[in-house]
């Protein structure tokens, strides 16, 4: 059967991305970033996923304002990169599974969790740029992905309560799936940041690491945090931590089994006008 062996976590801050396609990692703005992921790079070398579930929002590029799925499972054989109004980052493709994306949307729905099924879209920095921060800069990317975009940007947004528990029930479909694969989750986007208005710029580094102290020791506890709570201590985009708990509800401890395994834990200001904050976690064999 296949399995969950790891979770990772990190931010997607698009300006990362662009310092990477232009060739400006080593400047000394971006080294302490990009730093904080050179462990991450060859702990993915040396523990290769056969597929990465990866967790993101979409930035008005799969989805506009008309539509906006709460949850959608990519189920596509390939999926192209999005053009973000500068051009597509010059990235490989994304190869998805099909057959494992269509299981989990089987039986995730048959546990009453609602996903749209998307046979087409583009990925966007959401995705790519956690792609770029553990696999590099590679011709094609190492393994196979299913994305698996979540609305954190037009309210009414999903709980961390029930991001948590959708976790839970793709771990489930995960290891009913009759094929020896080892599968990682990622949870990306955060940390704290605000984009606009008067707490543009926010940047809560206490409650920061408070969230990946709870993220790796209390992940149930967390999961009651409500949403004003992300919006007034993390600013309004830090909601988008939730999906990190989409990533933490699939580890096997919180099904009963043991503690995960703290690989690697990471956290700098800034990159941009953000906090960014990175996290692995192993299951145990």
């Amino acid at each position: 059967m296949a399995r969950v062996t790891a979770s990772a976590y990190t931010s997607h801050v698009p300006a990362i991305g662009a310092a990477l396609d232009h060739g400006r990692t080593h400047e000394p703005y971006w080294q302490k970033v990009f730093g904080g992921y050179e462990f991450s790079k060859r702990w993915l070398r040396d523990n290769p996923p056969d597929v990465v579930f990866l967790v993101y929002n979409d930035h008005a590029n799969a989805f506009s304002l008309e539509i906006i799925p709460t949850f959608a499972i990519g189920t596509a054989a390939e999926f192209a990169i999005a053009d973000e109004g500068w051009g597509p980052r010059p990235v490989p493709k994304v190869i998805g599974h099909p057959e494992l994306a269509a299981h989990i949307a089987q039986a995730v729905i048959q546990e009453d969790f609602d996903l749209t099924i998307v046979n087409r879209m583009d990925v966007d920095h959401g995705l790519t740029v956690p792609l770029s921060l553990l696999c590099g800069q590679p011709q094609a990317w190492p393994c196979r992905v299913i994305p698996f975009a979540v609305n954190v940007v037009q309210y009414p947004v999903p709980s961390g309560r029930r991001c948590f528990q959708l976790g839970q029930a793709i771990r489930r479909a995960v290891e009913s799936y009759d094929e020896p694969l080892k599968v990682q989750i990622w949870g990306t986007g955060g940390m704290s940041h605000q984009l606009q208005g008067p707490r543009a710029g926010l940047i809560n580094r206490e409650w920061d690491n408070r969230f990946l102290d709870r993220l790796i020791a209390d992940p149930a506890g967390l999961a009651q945090v409500p949403h004003i709570e992300y919006v007034r201590e993390a600013g309004s985009e830090g909601i988008e931590l939730v999906m990190w708990l989409i990533a933490r509800g699939a580890m096997a401890d919180v099904a009963g089994g043991p503690p995960p395994r703290v690989a690697h834990r990471f956290y700098h200001v800034p990159a941009s006008n953000t906090a960014v904050g990175h996290l692995i976690l192993e299951n145990a064999n």
